[in-house]
């Protein structure tokens, strides 16, 4: 409904009972659903004015929803070895697509920037990769992995520099191995 109204963050969504004949429900079900969804933090209501859109931040859902999500400890090492299986297909990605203008960016913020934080430094890569899908779903499984508390580890930036070595090598298979060794990854070594 949303998507087919156009509606976005500050519009005003349709009253209760237009909610309730568009969708075939009873409106105390459609007051149920306006109630989960404020709590969420998706809408607010204003006395007087009606129920508007939020312009949300994406992190206190995915932190909302990993109190539920990630209970067992499978779960949490799949959001692990996804998160790292995308950074691996996105380093891949960048070193077929990127040009020499992107390499000269990402090498120069690197060379400016003191302490590496690991996040920007994928982020940069992934928007390298020009694959918007992979963005989304990488910005959702890094928010299920902060939000896990772990220790934040920290890398060598000899790796990190090595990573964008051959990064701009345009070697792909020496940059999965990079990454492998930035992370560690021993049981994906043998697998490219």
């Amino acid at each position: 409904m949303i998507t087919a109204d156009g509606l976005k963050a500050g519009d005003k969504i349709p009253s209760e009972r237009e909610l309730s004949e568009r969708l075939n429900v009873g409106r105390s079900s459609v007051r149920e659903a306006l109630r989960a969804l404020e709590l969420l933090g998706l809408i607010e209501t204003r006395r007087g004015e009606g129920t508007f859109i939020r312009d949300f931040q994406g992190h206190q859902l995915v932190q909302l929803l990993s109190t539920f999500i990630l209970q067992d400890e499978r779960a949490k090492r799949d959001v692990f070895e996804t998160k790292y299986l995308i950074e691996i297909d996105c380093l891949r990605l960048a070193a077929d697509k990127c040009n020499q203008n992107q390499m000269t960016e990402i090498l120069k913020w690197f060379n400016q920037t003191v302490n590496i934080h690991d996040d920007d430094f994928f982020f940069r890569i992934i928007e390298m990769a020009d694959n918007h899908l992979f963005l989304r779903i990488w910005t959702i499984l890094k928010d299920y992995y902060n939000s896990l508390h772990f220790h934040p580890v920290q890398y060598k930036r000899e790796d990190y520099q090595s990573l964008l070595m051959a990064l701009t090598q345009k070697d792909s298979s020496q940059t999965v191995l990079a990454y492998k060794k930035l992370r560690n990854l021993s049981f994906l070594i043998d697998k490219n």
